[in-house]
């Protein structure tokens, strides 16, 4: 049975997704939890949007009603402002016991089960292996051809590449550029690393030991690496936010083509959630300065010996624009944007990832770069593995992001040989 909180409770809020949304003339908040540690949404008023900044564990209801008034002009009564700090936490959306014990019972749900189901199986992308691989096949027929060996002759040995996580409508263009070119890398490999943004997480590494199911079967997961990885960081720490993976797209999305190009053949991976670097960007260090990002490529790089590895950044570029915060773009500020783009993919085709981290630091990540970690480590991995790295641009896009076309998503391909 639902049990009110006490009115000296300090809410907290958890990370979710929260969007505008309009219904019958009126404007909300709709806010949604990514883990789904409750199937519940909820509306709320737009003009009672700023009550959730107060939610940040430091004011109880009373105070949250005060400073509404005094910092925004909002007025709501304390029994309204306790009816949605409520809702909130029937929700699961605060942190607390509930949600703790929601949050328990969901991961260990997901450990027992076979294997990490497609999240976005017949919504993003057909959930009938027939009807997916017609669909990507098409995207594949309309791919550019690009040379498949070097001007002497030597064909060229890819190990790695940068594959957008973008949903296909938008982005099905780009991947079948990168992924028809890294076909052969990705049908010798026998196992394959992917390091994926962690959209709502910020934990440096996040681990699973779950398998990762697609519409064309089962890709297992290499459970000696995670074990080993898991030991490097620390098991606590490696699976705290382990219960991500069941939503987060941008190891699914990647993991499709995978399998596509395989045929539907089966080898093993890593898939590993990373966290973002804005700590690196203040306060002046690059990321492979640090201790645990060096023990997590070493670890890495001891088993990817006498393989056959091909190592995956799944990550987009630029996200800019009132979409995400911004002001809309206009010819000059979308001219701007490709300009800061190809300076990143500059770096990326000289295998430099000190020079790329420091494009990002630049301009403090202005561009929303939420590929950031995944492209960061491949190339250092790479580099670990072969002394140096380079890479090749194969595909380049800019993606629309609202109505307007005043935000976009920018998203590009890059092979590393």
């Amino acid at each position: 049975m639902f049990t009110s909180l006490l009115p000296a409770y300090k809410p907290l809020l958890r990370t979710l997704d929260i969007k505008p949304f309009h219904e019958q003339g009126r404007a909300y908040w709709h806010l949604s939890d990514p883990l789904r540690l409750s199937e519940h949404a909820l509306l709320l008023p737009e003009h009672w949007g700023a009550l959730l900044s107060f939610c940040n564990g430091k004011h109880d209801v009373q105070t949250i009603n005060r400073l509404l008034r005094a910092q925004y002009g909002v007025t709501m009564s304390v029994a309204q402002t306790q009816e949605v700090i409520n809702a909130l936490d029937q929700a699961c959306m605060l942190e607390n016991d509930r949600s703790l014990a929601a949050r328990r019972q969901a991961a260990a749900a997901f450990r027992n089960l076979p294997f990490r189901p497609p999240a976005l199986a017949g919504g993003a992308y057909p959930a009938e292996p027939e009807s997916l691989r017609r669909m990507l096949d098409n995207y594949l027929a309309a791919a550019k051809e690009l040379p498949a060996a070097a001007s002497d002759g030597t064909p060229t040995t890819y190990r790695g590449l940068l594959s957008p996580h973008i949903d296909y409508a938008r982005g099905g263009a780009v991947y079948a550029d990168v992924w028809q070119e890294a076909a052969l890398a990705a049908q010798a490999a026998d196992l394959v690393i992917i390091f994926g943004t962690d959209h709502y997480g910020n934990d440096p590494f996040t681990l699973t030991r779950q398998h990762y199911a697609t519409p064309y079967g089962v890709l297992p997961t290499a459970l000696p690496v995670v074990d080993a990885l898991a030991e490097t960081i620390g098991a606590e720490a490696a699976y705290a936010g382990e219960l991500r993976h069941r939503n987060e797209h941008s190891l699914e999305l990647v993991a499709i083509w995978l399998h596509h190009m395989r045929n539907g053949q089966p080898c093993a991976v890593v898939p590993i959630l990373t966290g973002g670097f804005h700590h690196f960007i203040y306060n002046g260090a690059q990321p492979i300065h640090d201790t645990l990002i060096q023990d997590v490529l070493k670890t890495l790089a001891a088993h990817c010996q006498q393989r056959n590895v091909l190592i995956v950044a799944s990550g987009d570029l630029a996200h800019v624009g009132p979409a995400f915060g911004g002001r809309a773009l206009n010819a000059v500020s979308r001219e701007r944007l490709q300009h800061d783009d190809e300076k990143l993919l500059a770096q990326m085709q000289q295998g430099d990832a000190n020079g790329f981290f420091e494009e990002i630091r630049r301009v403090k990540d202005g561009n929303n770069v939420c590929g950031v970690s995944p492209i960061y480590l491949t190339m250092r991995l790479l580099e670990a593995l072969n002394g140096s790295v380079r890479g090749a641009q194969v595909a380049y896009a800019t993606c629309p992001a609202d109505a307007q076309n005043t935000s976009v998503v920018t998203v590009g391909g890059v092979l590393f040989h």
